[in-house]
């Protein structure tokens, strides 16, 4: 075998392995707050999660071919950079479960790939447009996950809470939220899962020298399934973060702050716009806790969810940078 394609088979398996700790990491997306509000067990709200994963997984490719093509410009493309991105973005990922830290996977690889990029070709390597694009999804995700629950849960307050007993609320958003929970798990797949097969599909065009226009049906399939797999394993420590220490909450509480998330990720994902799903629930979360009081929100531990989201880029560009500098000191590119 030659050593190019051994090189394709390690990035694909290495971005394989990110796909699956991406949906371990993230499962508390879809689930924390169905498992805080005790309408579903862990094991069921895992199980929900990682088959709608995999559904939301297998119903696009447009946040893909950002990925793919907008990010680093395929001149620069080689196969040292590809995996230079993908072990740096590993790293961050399991640094931050250990820690319990809700941090963004999303920023994780795409911000390895510019320090990668950077590396390989210097700063004319990296598309402008696809990283405007990235952070802008950095910026709007978490502001809109902050403002539109706050307005959904206005709108329910009068429409519903206002006549309705707290049992029935409760008896009846319980249900709710099941559903919430649903859409939140099969928007996380739908976004998430496409940043793997757009590394994937960069990764090929560096071997085969040229430009992937649509995304291999394997290679989409191939995403779909690890990420479900992930999902199923779960991630106790950034659910328990979640769920149970930023803010109290009840299901009314959980089906507005995943309704609220899930439309943003999905409409970002509609526009091919690579969002970070943990910056989205833990914004609708925090907007939530605000309108049952600013002091009933845990400031603390959202600071220290802030403080995660921050560094992730910078430190993320740095740690590109020096696994693609690793990989050159051995004799790769």
């Amino acid at each position: 075998m030659e050593t190019a394609l051994l090189v394709l088979i390690v990035i694909i398996t290495l971005a394989l392995i990110f796909d699956f700790i991406n949906g371990f990491h993230d499962t508390a997306n879809a689930i924390a707050t169905s498992v805080a509000t005790k309408v579903l067990t862990p094991a069921q709200a895992i199980a929900m999660a990682a088959i709608l994963n995999v559904v939301g997984a297998l119903t696009g490719t447009a946040v893909a071919k950002t990925v793919s093509k907008d990010i680093i410009a395929p001149e620069f493309a080689t196969l040292g950079l590809v995996g230079a991105a993908l072990v740096s973005a590993i790293i961050w990922n399991l640094f931050t479960w250990w820690k319990g830290l809700p941090s963004s996977s999303s920023h994780a690889l795409i911000f390895s790939m510019v320090g990668a990029g950077v590396a390989a070709g210097g700063w004319d390597a990296v598309v402008p447009k696809g990283v405007v694009k990235t952070l802008q999804g950095l910026v709007y995700s978490p502001v809109l996950g902050f403002i539109v629950p706050i307005l959904l849960m206005a709108v329910i307050s009068w429409l519903f809470l206002r006549w309705m007993k707290p049992r029935a609320v409760t008896r009846n958003f319980r249900v709710l939220q099941i559903l919430s929970a649903a859409f939140m798990a099969y928007s996380h797949g739908r976004n998430d899962a496409q940043k793997t097969m757009g590394i994937i599909t960069f990764a090929l065009g560096a071997y085969y020298g040229s430009v992937y226009e649509t995304v291999p049906t394997w290679v989409i399939l191939s995403a779909a399934a690890a990420m479900g797999l992930g999902t199923a394993m779960g991630g106790w420590r950034i659910i328990k973060t979640m769920g149970f220490k930023v803010v109290d909450l009840k299901p009314v509480d959980g089906f507005v702050a995943e309704t609220s998330a899930a439309l943003i990720i999905d409409g970002a994902s509609t526009l091919g716009i690579p969002v970070s799903t943990t910056h989205t629930i833990s914004s609708s979360i925090m907007g939530v806790g605000t309108t049952k009081g600013f002091k009933k929100v845990k400031w603390q531990v959202a600071g220290k969810i802030v403080q995660a989201w921050i560094f992730t880029i910078p430190t993320c560009i740095a740690l590109g940078w020096l696994v693609h500098q690793a990989i050159l000191l051995v004799g790769g590119n």
